[in-house]
């Protein structure tokens, strides 16, 4: 007897080399099988999903979910059950100083969640900065952190700027490589506005390390004129991975057709975090819909969301699949195909053939309940038009909880009161 079983989607697993209509049966909290027109007789709950698109639980590698604790730090839940992402990685909220308190916030949480530990022991406490004390990049703290925590810890996270690093220049970099190779872990790397560019870092990369923010406008050597510069695509000869990160200010669209126009698929992942949830970025299921616009097909999209993520960090028990005996994460996406505009972070625009709107998430065979988000913190600056934008949710949200039903005949039959004839 199965759990349940979500019958007539279209179901793309890339793992699996399946795009096709099938169903998805769950039993005790792992996928059961994936096959057509599977007996309804056998499960104790039915879902239709007919019409709709079946995926894998999708998986952000770049993430920053440590909410109360960081500068950057957004609660995943309200956003998990309406998006479908069930597996969310924290790039480098935590450091070796405070790894034990970001482990106590998520151990509870009904998500698969994952770290990236910071090179620099206090995290991102700040909105930068982290690297200026050298003293706080101690590469046998963090070691014996991480091998502390060995079943959270699946890499290790860098950012590389010239804010950040401040004085200090590759110094931050080659402790993080020296942090990374001990643990054999992948190293990934943020870049932005340098120095140090592109050209200082990709020599310190090997195969299977992270170059996030892939797209972004703000370096100056990714793409020149429409092309990948030579360090680019030192980068990606070398198997380095390229990964979106979106964020608030990550994305643009000449980047990454550029990079696609050279055969580069980055991994999709959102960089969400107290500021990006409000916008551009969003949600993992927008900046996919970013990446349709840009020409990427919807399997090789849902692909670079899903299985490659979960690859590239090697996670284990079949995470980003729907393989028989892998957990039972899945989401559930209605598709609704026009024309619909989408912008990057410097306001260019494309158009996307189709929307992808959750209808539901499933973690280990559980439906994640809705949840409201809590307001931005203070520190926060959010535009007129996203301040507009979260006071409307806010109204929304206490509207819809308000008392509807009034009528006696919306209700069973009242009690009787006592002594009353019958």
């Amino acid at each position: 007897m199965w759990d349940l079983l979500v019958r007539g989607g279209r179901v793309i697993d890339a793992a699996n080399g399946r795009d096709d209509v099938a169903d998805v049966a769950l039993r005790g909290g792992r996928i059961a099988q994936v096959a057509p027109s599977l007996p309804a007789g056998q499960a104790a709950e039915t879902v239709d999903a007919s019409g709709c698109l079946v995926t894998p639980g999708l998986v952000d590698m770049h993430t920053h979910v440590w909410h109360g604790g960081s500068y950057w730090g957004l609660d995943p839940e309200p956003v998990a059950w309406r998006t479908g992402v069930t597996t969310w990685v924290d790039a480098g909220s935590a450091g070796a100083y405070n790894l034990t308190a970001l482990r106590r916030l998520v151990e509870p949480m009904p998500l698969r969640v994952r770290l990236l530990l910071n090179v620099s022991a206090i995290g991102l406490v700040g909105e930068t900065a982290e690297h200026h004390v050298l003293d706080h990049l101690d590469v046998d703290v963090a070691t014996a952190a991480a091998s502390e925590h060995a079943d959270l810890v699946v890499g290790v996270k860098a950012r590389i700027d010239a804010r950040t690093v401040g004085p200090h220049g590759l110094e931050p970099l080659h402790r993080a490589v020296q942090l990374a190779r001990r643990l054999d872990r992948p190293l990934m790397v943020h870049v932005g506005y340098g120095p140090p560019h592109i050209a200082d870092i990709v020599p310190l990369l090997a195969e299977g390390d992270i170059l996030t923010h892939c797209a972004s406008g703000c370096t100056s050597d990714m793409v020149v004129a429409g092309e990948l510069t030579d360090c680019a695509k030192a980068a990606a000869d070398r198997g380095v991975v390229f990964d979106l990160g979106h964020g608030s200010g990550a994305f643009a669209f000449d980047v990454v057709e550029a990079e696609l126009a050279a055969g580069l698929v980055p991994v999709i992942s959102s960089d969400l975090h107290a500021r990006s949830v409000h916008g551009p970025a969003f949600d993992l299921p927008t900046v996919v819909t970013k990446l349709l616009a840009a020409g990427v097909g919807l399997p090789q999209a849902i692909e670079a969301a899903t299985r490659r993520p979960a690859d590239t960090l090697r996670l284990s028990e079949g995470v980003g699949t729907l393989t028989a005996g892998a957990p039972a994460d899945l989401a559930i996406f209605d598709i609704e195909n026009g024309s619909f505009p989408v912008v990057d972070v410097h306001g260019d625009s494309r158009t996307a053939p189709m929307r992808l709107t959750n209808r539901a998430t499933y973690v280990s065979g559980r439906l994640l309940p809705p949840r409201a988000s809590a307001p931005p913190p203070p520190w926060i600056s959010l535009s007129t038009a996203q301040r507009r934008a979260e006071h409307d949710r806010v109204t929304e949200t206490r509207e819809a909880a308000r008392p509807r039903l009034t009528h006696p005949d919306d209700f069973d039959e009242p009690f009787p009161r006592p002594g009353a004839t019958t």
